[in-house]
This record gives C-alpha cells, sequence and structure tokens, in this order.
C-alpha cells in the first residue's frame, strides 16, 4: 500500500490536472458555440449554391468555359488535408490521417508509385505528420485557422482553381471532418475539383434545369463569376466545418478528462484513508505493545 505522502502528492497533482482539463473544456466551449453558429448561418447557401452550380455545370457540359467540370483522367491528384493546429481532441485528428493514408494507399496508389500525389495540410498536426514521413507536401495553411475568415480562405481557392484550370492537377480533392453536432464528427471526402455533376440525368431532369434556370446575361457569364464565387464558399464551408468539428470534439474529450479525473480522485481518497487508517492502527498497535512491555 503506498504511503500517505505518496498519496497526498498524487491527488494534489489529479487536482491540478483536473482544474486544467475543466478550463479547457469551458474555453473550448466558448469557441464552439461560435464555429456552431457560423457553420448552421453558412450550410443552408452553401448547400443551395452548390446546388445551383451542379445543374448549372450539367447544362452546360460541352461548352469550352466550363473548365471546372472537366472530367480528365485522374492521373495527378492533389489532397487538401484538413486537421487542427493543437492536440488534446479525441481522434479528430487521427482520423483524417488515417483516412488520408487509405486514399493514398487504395484509391490513389498507383499515382502515389509515380509519384504524382501532392498534400496541401492546413492544420499543424497533418503537417508534421505527413511531412516527417517524407509525404510530398507542396504547402501548409496552417495560419488559416488561427483567422478563419472568408477572405483568408479565398487566396487559397484562387490558387486551387488556377492550377485545375492550368492542368496541373486531374482531381483535387477535401479531407475533413464535418459538424454533425458536439460529440459527433463525420469524416468526409470531398471532391472539390472537377465540380460533380448532378446525380440526376433522365429526361425530366434535364427539363427541369432547362426551365428552372434563365441565364442572364449569358452562360458564359455565370461561369465566369458563379462558379468561382461557389467553389470559395465551399472551401470555407469544409474549414468552418472541420473548425466546428474540433472545438466540439475538444469539448467532448476535455469533459470525459475531468470525469475521468473526479473518478481517480475518489479512488485515490480512498487509498489515502485506508493508508491512514492502517497509520493509525499500526501507532495504536505500538504504543499498546510498549504498555505492556513497561508492565
Amino acid at each position: 500500500m503506498p504511503g500517505l505522502k505518496e498519496v497526498r502528492t498524487r491527488i494534489a497533482s489529479v487536482k491540478s490536472t483536473q482544474q486544467i482539463t475543466n478550463a479547457m473544456k469551458m474555453v473550448a466551449a466558448s469557441k464552439f458555440r461560435k464555429a456552431q453558429t457560423a457553420i448552421i448561418k453558412l450550410r443552408p447557401y452553401a448547400a443551395k449554391l452548390r446546388e445551383i452550380l451542379q445543374n448549372l455545370s450539367a447544362s452546360i457540359e460541352n461548352s469550352d468555359e466550363n473548365v471546372f467540370a472537366q472530367v480528365r483522367k485522374p492521373e495527378k491528384i492533389l489532397l487538401i488535408v484538413i486537421t487542427s493546429n493543437r492536440g488534446l481532441c479525441g481522434a479528430f485528428n487521427s482520423n483524417v490521417i488515417k483516412t488520408t493514408l487509405g486514399l493514398i494507399q487504395s484509391d490513389y496508389a498507383q499515382q502515389f508509385k509515380n509519384g504524382s500525389v501532392r498534400l496541401i495540410t492546413i492544420g499543424t498536426r497533418a503537417t508534421e505528420f505527413f511531412r516527417k514521413r517524407n509525404y510530398s507536401v507542396i504547402e501548409s495553411q496552417d495560419g488559416l485557422l488561427d483567422k478563419l475568415t472568408f477572405d483568408n480562405v479565398s487566396p487559397l481557392a484562387e490558387k486551387l482553381m488556377k492550377a485545375f484550370s492550368s492542368k496541373e492537377y486531374d482531381r483535387i480533392a477535401l479531407v475533413y471532418n464535418q459538424f454533425k453536432n458536439a460529440a459527433v464528427q463525420r469524416l468526409v471526402v470531398e471532391q472539390f475539383l472537377p465540380i460533380v455533376q448532378s446525380p440526376s440525368s433522365s429526361k425530366d431532369s434535364t427539363a427541369k434545369i432547362e426551365t428552372d434556370y434563365l441565364f442572364e446575361p449569358g452562360k458564359e457569364a455565370i461561369v465566369r463569376e458563379l462558379i468561382p464565387k461557389t467553389l470559395r464558399i465551399q472551401l470555407f464551408k469544409a474549414l468552418l466545418d472541420s473548425f466546428a468539428s474540433e472545438q466540439g470534439a475538444r469539448m467532448t474529450a476535455m469533459q470525459k478528462a475531468t470525469d475521468n479525473a473526479q473518478d481517480l480522485l475518489r479512488d485515490l481518497n480512498i487509498s489515502y484513508n485506508k493508508a491512514r487508517q492502517n497509520a493509525i492502527t499500526n501507532a495504536l498497535i505500538e504504543i499498546v505493545s510498549g504498555a505492556e512491555a513497561l508492565k
């Protein structure tokens, strides 16, 4: 059985850790509320804009202006891996990294063997992991998560669109955690470019596209204006999703850590009381033994 001093030291250490985890939970909860509000407000707008984009791309599929919907043989791949800059958020980062490794080793195994798979990492956890293992990380955008605004994200979206239109890459995909609620995040592999066409291809759906949209001033102008704007919004939404998921995962992890510390404190207090009772019993035995010896 451990001594009283050792148990007291462990109790003090666990209490200190519990205070830290509880404070981190409160900070994450504050950030989570703001991030949750932002993503909930943006999601309907982004979803409707994406729907319009898919229908628009399908309606001008044969147009030379529709460069962002051109489907090419996926020989050159770019993966945008979104994690966090900090840890202590459960399996949030490891799930993204495992999924990215799975994509590289299965779906894009041949391209990886040919050296044509590139990565852009957003979040120091992904940056450190892939660079230490000598993956082809061409750029890291870790600072975006510290100042997550649409204006800061737009230059990266512009760079991706330019790289795709110049045929530097044949496919660009996002790997990130999509926010569902504070305790649940859904891992998503989302194709950013080329634009995913509308799943419906029947005559009725074609007629619907033709009657739903009147192109003014013209399809080419809409391609130049709407599609880039929609792609910028989609990238910003993915980052907001990931940020809200990170705060929810950290809040949940810190709550569990605080609860575990409370359980550990209860067990340590029991051990301390047992050790204290044992010390008192030994002291009484020694006193009684001494008294008997004097007789």
